[in-house]
């Protein structure tokens, strides 16, 4: 890494709450990111390089994320916002300004790693591309996400995760799921950005395998990451899309979680077990839970294409156990002794108000910068012998601008100011009162 080890510590010291003696080393200490990515795809995987340890510095245009702009809102700091960077140092520079991206090019010839997520082309034409950064510092990881990939027929189109999911055969497959058992055909965007997040896991695993190359090698690399691509990676239904063969009717295609059936219990609230009620096995574990042994000679369900094509129906004869089951634990207790994993239909605060988020530390409370607290989720893994997760403050825009540029460039405070002055540098930092 270009920059100093011991400015890294001294910073990483001021970010946590333990004293710096007593604080656990976190896996990714003494690496140092220029995270040039905004809204959620580059932003979750750079705050996941965060909360392993790495010294993240977020780089903002005037205008600053789109995020920033989001609701609900507190202290000039919007929620989504604060979940997805907090713990990363900020700078906002204006690229568009020759000065801003030399800046930028001496602050990556300072990094270890640079993620990006403009259109493919972009950091080209500002003179920032993996070329012409690794041309001055050959360590570098440099991490391009794009819709479609920088190659192809479709380099130059805009992709946003619904794009991406209606593009890649998600948004049909759950509205086609959602008509086999309503019978009516509806298809609508998933609430849930999963291109963007997926694609911001995979491409912070790319990271962590070049880093670790670099190990070997000496040498960084430029990862390019498909949003389109990662949702085919990670979607276990392509083999079953894509096959030509002959089928066995005896069997249930890829598992097809879609059926498994969604039940309501006697106090109203709502239980989903895992498992196919038609499949070979599984069919035999729910009637034995359910006490109805003499399903399994019913003309209907007497073979998994038989039960396929009766599968309301066998839906319907377990809704009407499960109406009797007092409760969703008691529906888990006796679905479990048959080895059936259920569970409860829940709200995203009702898991989160739970004693097992408490015991393992699913959420945790940042600052809100003024006072009070927002409360976001903590990062799912468990070192043994690190530490990892949250830590740290959500920034307002260009609130580091002075101190990572004297400490990654060396620049005096005149220099700056200059930066300031001629509009290279900007910032928004609420007045306190």
């Amino acid at each position: 890494m270009g920059g100093s080890a011991a400015t890294t510590a001294k910073y990483r010291a001021s970010m946590d709450s333990e004293p710096s003696a007593a604080r656990r080393p976190r896996p990714l200490d003494g690496i140092r990111v220029l995270d040039l990515t905004r809204v959620l795809s580059g932003p979750h995987c750079t705050r996941m390089l965060c909360d392993l340890g790495a010294d993240v510095i977020k780089v903002e245009p005037p205008d600053g994320d789109m995020t920033r702009f989001a609701n609900p809102r507190v202290n000039s700091l919007a929620s989504y916002f604060i979940q997805q960077n907090t713990g990363k140092r900020n700078v906002s520079l204006d690229m568009a300004k020759p000065e801003g991206r030399q800046v930028l090019l001496q602050l990556a010839e300072q990094c270890d790693v640079l993620v990006e997520n403009f259109r493919p082309g972009v950091m080209e034409r500002m003179g920032l591309g993996y070329e012409a950064v690794s041309a001055i510092h050959p360590r570098i990881v440099y991490a391009s996400i794009s819709g479609y990939g920088q190659t192809g027929p479709w380099v130059h189109r805009r992709a946003y995760a619904p794009v991406v999911g209606a593009e890649t055969g998600v948004t049909k497959a759950q509205g086609d799921a959602r008509a086999r058992s309503t019978g009516i055909t509806h298809y609508a965007n998933d609430p849930h950005s999963h291109a963007d997040v997926y694609t911001s896991l995979e491409c912070a695993s790319g990271i962590l395998a070049a880093l670790f190359k670099r190990e070997r090698t000496g040498r960084g690399d430029w990862i390019d990451i498909s949003m389109a691509q990662t949702m085919l990676y990670v979607n276990e239904h392509v083999h079953d899309h894509l096959w030509d063969g002959p089928l066995e009717a005896d069997w249930i295609r890829s598992f097809q979680p879609g059926d498994y059936p969604v039940l309501t219990v006697a106090n109203g609230e709502t239980v989903v077990v895992s498992g196919h009620p038609a499949e070979r096995g599984t069919f035999d574990r729910y009637i034995a839970a359910i006490g109805k042994p003499e399903l399994a000679s019913d003309p209907r369900f007497v073979d998994v294409p038989s039960r396929l094509a009766n599968l309301p129906a066998l839906i319907d004869v377990m809704q009407e156990w499960a109406a009797t089951v007092t409760d969703p634990v008691t529906f888990e207790e006796v679905l479990a002794a048959h080895g059936l994993a259920t569970g409860m239909l829940r709200t995203v605060r009702e898991i989160c108000d739970t004693e097992w988020a408490e015991a393992r530390d699913v959420v945790v409370s940042v600052s809100d910068r003024g006072g009070g607290h927002v409360r976001i989720p903590n990062a799912p893994w468990r070192f043994a012998g690190a530490e990892v997760g949250v830590r740290g403050e959500p920034r307002y825009r260009g609130e580091d601008n002075h101190e990572v540029l004297r400490e990654l460039l060396g620049l005096d405070e005149a220099h700056i100011a200059a930066l300031d002055e001629r509009g290279v540098l900007s910032h928004r930092v609420p007045r306190p009162g």
